[in-house]
This record gives structure tokens, C-alpha cells and sequence, in this order.
């Protein structure tokens, strides 16, 4: 009887693995470079800097923040001796008020919801959509089912250059 079972699952198996490659071939594949085809959109570049602009003024806001809290810290250790206990506990106060200060600047302008994260959703994501729009056209087009991205794919080792569907998709954006 396990003989019997054995020889049944394994054949099984075969035929599961068997359909599966069948299935695989038979289904339409092309792949797209995402990388290739954002470097190429005038308006994802445009994106990007102004992300860059925003992203390095909200830095130097942060860092001003930051060497305030450094100079109060070092006017405190140096006038530390020369003060009442009533003046060190407020310098103290001070000095992590304005570290409580930095830390929500921080989380204000780069925190998971803070502004860079809300201005690239508002200036990406359209873009985004756009391409993913027309990979979805050329995909139709062409009856592809299945569109992968090579370049979030560390697995491919190689690709034909007649699967690539980037330029195609390109062209839909009407990039040259």
C-alpha cells in the first residue's frame, strides 16, 4: 500500500510540475527597466530636484536647530560652576526644550508622514501612474500577461533584448 501511495504522489508531483512549465511557456512574459524608463521622464526629473531643493532647505533648517541646542549645551558646561541651582535647572530645561525642538523638526519634514513623504506622493505618484498606465497599454497591445521590472529583480541573469518593452512604453509617454 505506501508503495502505491509513493508511485501516486510522485506522479503527482510530475504532473504538477509538468503543467506548471506548460503554463509558464505559454504565457505571453516581457520585461520592463523602471529605472531606465524615470531617467528618461523630463517631468520624474524635474520631480527629483525639486525634492532635492526641498529636502536640503529643510536640512539646513534642521541643522541651524541642531547647533543651537550644541551652543547651549556648551554655554551650560562652561557657566555650570557660576550657576544657582535654580539657573542650572533652567539651562537644563532649556537645552531639552531645544532638543525636543530638533527631534520634531526631524520628524516634521522627514518622518514616515512628515512633509518630504507627503510633497513626494504629491509630485511621484502621478508620474508613477502614468507609467504604469502605459505599461498596462503596451502590455494589452502586445497581449502580454506578465510584466516584470528587471531592474527589481536581482534573480535575472539575462534577459533577450526582445522582451524588453521600455522604449515601447516610452513612446506611449511620449518620451523620446
Amino acid at each position: 500500500m505506501k508503495k502505491i501511495f509513493i508511485i501516486h504522489y510522485s506522479f503527482l508531483i510530475a504532473a504538477l510540475l509538468h503543467c506548471g512549465t506548460t503554463f509558464a511557456k505559454d504565457q505571453p512574459i516581457a520585461y520592463i527597466d523602471m529605472q531606465y524608463i524615470l531617467k528618461n521622464l523630463p517631468q520624474y526629473e524635474q520631480a527629483n530636484e525639486q525634492l532635492t531643493m526641498l529636502s536640503k532647505r529643510w536640512q539646513k533648517e534642521v541643522d541651524a536647530a541642531q547647533q543651537e541646542a550644541r551652543v547651549l549645551a556648551t554655554n551650560y558646561q562652561t557657566e555650570q560652576i557660576f550657576l544657582s541651582e535654580n539657573m542650572r535647572a533652567q539651562r537644563e530645561q532649556e537645552i531639552v526644550k531645544k532638543e525636543q525642538e530638533v527631534l520634531e523638526l526631524k520628524r516634521k519634514y522627514f518622518g514616515h508622514e512628515g512633509e518630504l513623504y507627503k510633497k513626494r506622493e504629491a509630485l511621484i505618484k502621478p508620474i508613477q501612474d502614468e507609467v504604469y498606465n502605459a505599461i498596462q497599454e503596451v502590455a494589452n497591445e502586445k497581449r502580454i500577461d506578465v510584466v516584470k521590472d528587471r531592474s527589481a529583480d536581482p534573480a535575472l541573469i539575462y534577459m533577450s533584448s526582445k522582451l524588453d518593452v521600455s522604449d515601447q512604453v516610452l513612446r506611449k509617454l511620449g518620451a523620446k
